[in-house]
């Protein structure tokens, strides 16, 4: 696993970018399955207690991470666009059936692009303002979204 670029391209927007020792199939999977979502998405010692997904553009998708505290914090939203072992776009914008969230804070792009059967893994993260890219630095997102990186690569060189 080699570390990337983690820089920003605009005012509302957080980057993470890492060369990932699997190939992309295998880190597209640990993005979508379930089973593999809960090893991985949560920085440890926090974890995922659920995931739902409708793996397809419109599909809801749902999240629940605990901390080691015990409190839980749910997340839902819609794939904008699935293109499998390549892309993924969601966005927290809508919940599920397309229903208007209360506050939209962000759209992720994931890219799983083929580098000699390894992966350059891409997550962009826009927010809806520059106040939430700000928020969303101060709860931690450079050290959360590493290790939560880190994790997915050591489960997906796994797979």
């Amino acid at each position: 696993m080699k570390n990337g670029s983690n820089s920003s391209d605009s005012d509302r927007e957080l980057v993470v970018t890492r060369t990932i020792e699997a190939p992309p199939d295998k880190v597209f999977r640990a993005w979508t399955d379930p089973a593999l979502v809960k090893q991985w998405f949560a920085p440890a010692p926090y974890t995922v207690t659920e995931f739902e997904n409708d793996l397809r553009p419109g599909g809801s998708n749902y999240i629940v991470m605990r901390g080691p505290d015990g409190k839980e914090f749910p997340n839902e939203g819609v794939y904008l666009e699935v293109e499998k072992d390549r892309r993924l776009v969601l966005t927290d914008a809508y919940t599920k059936a397309w229903e208007p969230s209360a506050k939209p804070f962000m759209t992720v792009v994931l890219t799983f692009e083929n580098q000699n059967g390894h992966t350059r893994y891409t997550a962009r993260v826009l927010h809806w303002t520059t106040a939430d890219r700000e928020a969303h630095e101060e709860m931690g997102f450079r050290q959360g979204w590493e290790r939560c990186t880190d994790q997915l690569a050591e489960l997906s060189a796994r797979l």
